[in-house]
């Protein structure tokens, strides 16, 4: 059932159109299989659409909601060594069930002041070199890499192109292939382009439910390529970013559940399925020559985007 008012002007002619046929025996059989085509698309772009609000809910709980609840004695680590340090990224040092990791995190703000300081989760270069740093540094010391992403993309202003945005994310691309520990990846929130690459490579990627993972957002999508920004919601469900379609691509290994409502309903069991799902790969990674993780990873990284005609 589509209860948008054009789903419902649909389904009226698509009833008239079928009482037509029963009453006068005509042979709209082509008419009919368009209406339905065409509700089923209004259907699932109302659908999609819900799972990029839920993603960009503002109640929604960010990465260091998720840091205190499931690891423990976090440090913050600060700074790229080269130019300053970035706020809309955080790293550091902690323990998850007596193991030590190294966390990465997309941090957006929560009120208007945390959001200017933290450029609403929009990375510079110095936020990538950073994350960098700290991959290495675990590399280094035998220590396992959690990445947590929610950014809606990297910072396009002139100062991040300037200090090489496009090289940063190109170099964390590179190397974090390369990582000789485990590296698990979890998308929490928005999955934007290369700002989310960049922090999203790794022996396993799992999207929150209602996440969302993309090329670029559907409002942009919208005004490249449908030439109309009104129709965001049907760029939605054209790009397909959500948990679903990214897990029938393989671009993820899973999925993890979230409440009906969203994360924010219930961020402590959100919270406990993220530790449970990190808890049980770390075994499995740690358990791993790395590099047997490293060939595998590469081996991963290079079959997405296939597609197979016959098959497909």
């Amino acid at each position: 059932m589509n209860n948008t008012p054009d789903g419902n002007r649909l389904e009226s002619k698509l009833g008239e159109l079928k009482k037509l046929i029963e009453e006068t025996g005509l042979d709209a059989a082509d008419e009919i299989s368009r209406l339905e085509l065409k509700l089923r698309s209004q259907s699932r772009a109302e659908t999609v659409w819900k799972q990029v609000e839920l993603a960009r809910h503002p109640d929604r709980p960010y990465a260091m909601d998720y840091i205190t609840r499931i690891f423990d004695n976090f440090i913050e680590l600060h700074g790229d060594r080269t130019f300053g340090d970035d706020p809309s990224i955080v790293g550091g040092i902690c323990f998850l069930e007596g193991r030590p990791v190294t966390v990465l995190a997309n941090q957006k703000g929560r009120t208007l002041k945390e959001n200017v300081r933290r450029n609403h989760g929009m990375a510079n270069p110095e936020g990538y070199r950073k994350a960098l740093r700290l991959a290495r540094e675990a590399e280094k010391f035998h220590r396992p890499i959690v990445t947590l992403v929610d950014t809606a993309g990297a910072y396009p202003g002139l100062g991040a192109e300037e200090r090489g945005i496009g090289e940063a994310i190109a170099r964390n691309l590179m190397c974090f292939s390369r990582l000789l520990t485990p590296v698990i990846c979890i998308i929490i929130g928005e999955g934007g382009s290369g700002g989310a690459l960049g922090l999203c490579v790794g022996d396993k990627i799992y999207m929150l439910e209602n996440a969302i993972y993309s090329v670029i957002s559907p409002e942009g999508c919208a005004s490249i390529l449908l030439r109309d920004a009104s129709r965001a919601k049907d760029a939605a469900a054209m790009l397909r970013i959500t948990s679903g379609d990214l897990l029938d691509f393989k671009v993820i290994n899973g999925i993890i559940p979230e409440p009906e409502e969203g994360a924010h309903a219930d961020p402590g069991a959100v919270a406990r399925a993220i530790k449970d799902t990190l808890i049980r790969d770390l075994d499995d990674l740690c358990a791993r020559r790395p590099e047997i993780l490293v060939r595998y990873r590469s081996q991963k990284i290079r079959t997405i985007g296939h597609w197979n005609e016959a098959a497909g």
